[in-house]
């Protein structure tokens, strides 16, 4: 949806209202705008971007508690999107003037319409287009990229998606940071202990609704022989097909984990600069499902 900012003429030096709250440098103006939900409550940290007409992103940044947005920018046009989750997407023109104030006023966001749900059945992980990755801090300096190459997945989804369940298993000896001494410490008994502990096993059996596309799923991970309650912060992404035409889903997830939690700790720092992995670690999952042939 595009709309027309209405373009307000204000002195730079008044007191009070955005123009008042923003230091706007010679040959600029002001943005200005409130983002509110279908009740008309603020929504916070809503997303905004603002580009230039060659779609060059000039400024972005996110709404404060009262769900406001203010910047100065250069005079000219201005092209601007706002996202926030569980909304659908929100898009406007604007043209600022130099000492001016261009404010949309108060902005409606529309609920998202959620995706398709897969149909009820026993479905599984499509290994080949999915991914289980991590990231992790290097002696609290610069962070450690890695994933797992090999896993494998079952999901029953149930007609009320809320009573579906899945377990994931993934080969503990698949770790891959491409480095090679590196990997080799890590399935060492300084970390994950691969020879005791030979997979990192996660099953669930509570899917909870968080609003549009989200997904909380909260399960148990048992990891280097301690089991601990986990939540994937998910994002269903839909219904697809792949190229010979069968149905697939998709999905992303997140979550952190700390390894004192699992017993994680290395027991020696090893020579040659062997990476030390930090206290907690960001997990993403980038997964297709396909049904249970």
């Amino acid at each position: 949806m595009l709309g027309r900012w209405r373009e307000n003429r204000t002195r730079q030096g008044q007191r009070g209202g955005p123009m008042g709250a923003v230091r706007v440098p010679p040959g600029a103006g002001v943005l200005s705008c409130r983002v509110l939900d279908p009740v008309n409550e603020p929504v916070r940290q809503a997303e905004f971007v603002v580009s230039d007409t060659m779609g060059r992103k000039v400024v972005g940044g996110g709404t404060d508690p009262y769900g406001s947005f203010i910047a100065a920018v250069p005079a000219g046009e201005y092209r601007l999107a706002v996202s926030a989750e569980g909304y659908a997407p929100y898009r406007a023109n604007a043209v600022v003037g130099e000492s001016a104030l261009a404010s949309l006023g108060d902005v409606t966001l529309q609920l998202a319409q959620p995706y398709e749900p897969p149909q009820a059945g026993d479905w599984e992980i499509e290994p080949t287009h999915s991914s289980i990755g991590f990231t992790a801090r290097h002696i609290g300096l610069a962070h450690v990229h890695g994933r797992f190459n090999v896993f494998a997945g079952a999901i029953r989804i149930a007609e009320s998606l809320e009573r579906s369940a899945m377990h994931v298993v993934i080969d503990a000896a698949s770790i891959d940071t491409n480095v090679r001494m590196r990997d080799d410490h890590l399935r060492s008994a300084d970390f994950l202990d691969v020879e005791r502990y030979p997979t990192l096993d996660f099953y669930s059996d509570r899917f909870v609704h968080k609003g549009g596309n989200r997904w909380a799923i909260t399960g148990a991970l048992s990891l280097h022989g301690v089991t601990r309650t986990v939540t994937l912060d998910t994002e269903y992404l839909g219904l697809g097909n792949g190229m010979e035409g069968e149905v697939r889903a998709a999905c992303k997830a997140t979550t952190e984990l700390r390894r004192d939690d699992f017993t994680v700790s290395w027991q020696t720092m090893l020579a040659r600069g062997i990476a030390v992995v930090g206290p907690s670690i960001r997990v993403d999952l980038d997964v297709q499902i396909v049904p249970k042939g």
